[in-house]
């Protein structure tokens, strides 16, 4: 079993920086797939960004692109997304996931273990 727990969220200005951690416990993560995932006010939860299990590939949704960096420090059973140029629409609770999988890493059924997740609100 893996637990997962998010930190590192608040509330910024827009065009503000934001660091989000998420520390696994449990049991090792450094053979899993690590995702981001955010769920905004009466929407559905959305990729954000997805690190492989080597962090050699990183993936992004398209609105993630460009601002935001996911990377993972394996020793420390944890992984980071670090967020710049922060937007309003960027709000939302962000979740971390991890998951046994080496493909379609942006898929959310994919994806085994959640945290609880941090609020991330962005002000304009």
């Amino acid at each position: 079993q893996v637990q997962l727990v998010e930190s590192g969220g608040g509330l910024v200005q827009a065009g503000g920086s934001l660091r989000l951690s998420c520390a696994a416990s449990g049991r090792t993560v450094s053979s899993y797939a690590m995702g981001w995932f955010r769920q905004a006010p009466e929407k559905e939860r959305e990729f954000v960004a997805a690190i492989s299990w080597s962090g050699l590939s990183t993936y992004y949704a398209d609105s993630a692109k460009g601002r935001f960096t996911i990377s993972r420090d394996n020793p420390k059973n944890t992984v980071y997304l670090q967020m710049n140029s922060l937007k309003p629409e960027d709000t939302a609770v962000y979740y971390c996931a991890a998951g046994p999988i080496v493909d379609k890493l942006g898929y959310l059924p994919a994806y085994d273990y959640w945290g609880q997740g941090t609020q991330v609100t962005v002000s304009s």
